[in-house]
């Protein structure tokens, strides 16, 4: 087994990147890492819209039934807010 040699380094190696990089753009193959970053991203916003507007940061309730309760309303505020802009 060849070691890991930088592409930089080898031309053969790098036009061989270059020529699998062109196929997988002809052939729409989306890299996984690049769906994961939307996605997270998308989630990332709903956590911080939670956290900054919607009362997460600061819960003064204890107890697991209260807190899930002050949170779950939030997630639901969150959620009518979202419907009402979609439909208008």
């Amino acid at each position: 087994m060849k070691p890991y040699t930088n592409p930089r380094r080898d031309a053969a190696l790098r036009a061989r990147l270059a020529t699998e990089a062109r196929a997988q753009r002809r052939a729409g193959h989306v890299r996984h890492d690049r769906v994961r970053h939307g996605q997270r991203s998308s989630v990332e916003r709903v956590n911080s819209a939670l956290k900054d507007s919607y009362g997460g940061r600061h819960v003064g309730v204890r107890g697991h039934a209260k807190v899930a309760c002050h949170l779950f309303f939030g997630v639901l505020a969150l959620t009518v807010d979202q419907l009402m802009r979609l439909t208008v």
